[in-house]
């Protein structure tokens, strides 16, 4: 029994010790993983000149809402939908008769009380005198100044409203605010209009026109330096485009916003742009394009080289024995086919390329082409 026992461990060990040495020879017959066919460039600085674009908007500097000051009827229109109108251009009327009535009646009333004015006067003069010689009781004096002083205040009323109805009156004309360019009308003769509600009509100013757009707040330092900058940042700073077409004319920063969205952490700018042939119109979606003036000596690379992983960027960097290590980068504008780094690359650093999908950190490179003879050998600096 003992024997068998003895037998049996025997066998097992040699069985441990022949799958030990096979696994040892398969492991010799793999060999270290094949290194990875890419193809390498070398990051570099440039001079590049590029804008940074901006989502805008095209606004009137001044704009405003033509409400109707009375209730009535229109009852004339005295433009066409598009004018150029002047300060103090009459634009609409609304029927004035009954507000004419009310004027009318409000100066008869004040008439009235004048007259009563007068009279109240008179009596008060009187019973003064009659008082002088004590032939009058005192109470009758005092009775004679109160009506003296309530037919002043009732000729005061009645003045405030005269002024009030005259008002009326002249609110049922309605003039251009300012010079600028009028809409398409809201209403048409004998539309019925209602005091402070009916929009009539929009005017605004198109020469010059503004364009809104908002910043990062960690770029206010940077617009504030071109704000100061004023007209001269003009030349080629600020532009415009509309897809692919470029608006002739430059502008420059009219203002920064007070203060920094706290919900976005951006802060809104307002360019000012000539518009001299009237191209620009209020509403407009525009693309702002702001020349970068800090692209001396930026490191550019090709974009391909970069990967995406959960939102952050990176490169393979080749390092000695051709061992690529992962490298993360923050990338700026992308021109052409190229990339500038932002920060995270310096110049003169190799670079995987092509075939970065299938490299892992400590990946072992060839630029030689499959099948041919490899090349392990670390790439020159």
């Amino acid at each position: 029994m003992l024997f068998r026992r003895l037998e049996f461990y025997a066998i097992g060990a040699l069985l441990l010790l022949l799958s030990a040495c096979g696994a040892k020879q398969t492991q010799q017959q793999q060999g270290p993983p094949p290194a990875m066919p890419v193809t390498t460039d070398t990051a570099k600085t440039t001079n590049a000149v590029y804008y940074d674009e901006y989502p805008g908007t095209t606004v009137a500097l001044n704009q405003v809402d033509i409400r109707a000051q009375v209730t009535g009827y229109v009852t004339g229109i005295y433009f066409k939908d598009g004018d150029k109108v002047k300060k103090g251009q009459k634009l609409y009327t609304i029927d004035q008769q009954l507000y004419n009535a009310n004027y009318q009646q409000a100066v008869a009333n004040q008439m009235v009380q004048e007259t009563n004015l007068i009279k109240a006067q008179k009596d008060a003069d009187r019973y003064h005198e009659l008082d002088k010689k004590d032939v009058i009781a005192k109470q009758q004096v005092d009775y004679a100044d109160a009506a003296l002083e309530a037919a002043k205040k009732q000729l005061d009323a009645a003045k405030a409203n005269v002024d009030a109805v005259k008002a009326n009156v002249r609110f049922a004309t309605i003039y251009a605010p300012f010079d600028g360019t009028i809409g398409i009308s809201q209403v048409r003769n004998g539309t019925s209009v209602v005091a402070g509600q009916t929009v009539l009509n929009t005017i605004s100013t198109d020469n010059p026109m503004a364009v809104d757009f908002t910043v990062d707040q960690r770029e206010v330092y940077r617009f504030a330096g071109l704000q100061q900058q004023g007209k001269k940042a003009a030349d080629s700073t600020f532009s415009i485009a509309f897809g692919t077409e470029i608006y002739p004319k430059s502008g420059h920063i009219s203002f920064i916003d007070r203060a920094v969205d706290p919900q976005t952490g951006t802060i809104k700018t307002r360019l000012v742009f000539p518009n001299d042939q009237h191209l620009l119109k209020a509403g407009m979606s525009t693309t702002v394009r702001v020349l970068n003036t800090a692209s001396e000596k930026a490191v550019i690379i090709p974009y391909k080289a970069i990967t995406e992983q959960l939102g952050e960027f990176f490169v393979y960097v080749v390092g000695d024995s051709s061992k690529v290590s992962q490298q993360k980068v923050v990338p700026g504008k992308q021109i052409g086919t190229d990339v500038i780094i932002n920060s995270g690359l310096k110049a003169g650093q190799v670079i995987a390329v092509q075939g970065v999908q299938n490299l892992r950190e400590g990946s072992v490179i060839t630029t030689a082409a499959p099948g041919g003879a490899p090349n392990t050998a670390a790439p020159k600096k």
